[in-house]
C-alpha cells in the first residue's frame, strides 16, 4: 500500500484512525456480539459452554424449544437428538474419536524422504564429481602391495601378519 493511500485512510472519518476512539460514557468491548462470533467453545476438558451452540433459531427450531418447556415424555428421540445438537456441537463419542490426522502427517513424512532421496540422487549424479582414482580396487591392491614390498611395521602391522616367502597371509 503506498503512503498517500495509508494517510488518506488514516484521515477519512470513520476509517482506521477512527476505530479506537470512543465516547467517555461507551466502553470499547459490549454486550453485544457480531452474528457470526460466539463464545461457543466445547472440549473434552470443557465440555459444558456457556453459549447454546445454535444462537439464531427458525421457526422449526423454536417450535421445538416450545416443545421442550412441556414434559420431556411427549419428545421423540429425534426431537431429543435435535435438542441436544441446538445446544451441543458434538457428543463426547464424536469428541473422543480419533482423527485420520495421522495419515496426512506420515503422507507428509514419506512425501519429504522421497523428495530427499531424489534430492541425493540428483546430485550424486550430476553435482558431485566422480570417484578419485585412490579409491579403486585396484589402487587399493597396488597400495597394499607396496606397504607389504617396504616392509611397513613388521612388528605389529601388516607387513608381521605377511608371509613373504609364500607370499599368502599368515594363518
Amino acid at each position: 500500500m503506498s503512503f498517500r493511500a495509508a494517510w488518506s485512510l488514516t484521515l477519512r472519518k470513520g476509517g482506521l484512525g477512527m476505530r479506537g476512539i470512543h465516547s467517555p460514557g461507551s466502553t470499547a468491548h459490549g454486550k453485544e456480539k457480531m452474528p457470526p462470533y460466539t463464545n461457543y467453545h466445547a472440549q473434552r476438558s470443557y465440555p459444558m459452554p456457556e453459549e447454546p451452540f445454535c444462537m439464531e433459531l427458525n421457526a422449526e427450531q423454536q417450535a421445538l424449544k416450545e416443545k421442550e418447556k412441556g414434559s420431556w415424555t411427549q419428545l421423540s428421540h429425534a426431537e431429543k437428538v435435535a435438542l441436544y445438537r441446538l445446544q451441543f456441537h458434538e457428543t463426547f463419542a464424536e469428541m473422543n474419536r480419533r482423527s485420520n490426522e495421522w495419515k496426512t502427517v506420515m503422507g507428509c513424512v514419506f512425501f519429504f524422504f522421497g523428495f530427499t532421496g531424489l534430492l541425493i540422487w540428483w546430485q550424486r549424479v550430476y553435482v558431485f564429481p566422480k570417484k578419485p582414482i585412490t579409491l579403486t580396487d585396484e589402487w587399493k591392491a597396488q597400495q597394499l602391495q607396496r606397504i607389504l614390498d617396504m616392509k611397513g611395521n613388521p612388528v605389529q602391522g601388516l607387513a608381521s601378519r605377511w608371509d613373504y616367502e609364500r607370499k599368502e597371509w599368515k594363518k
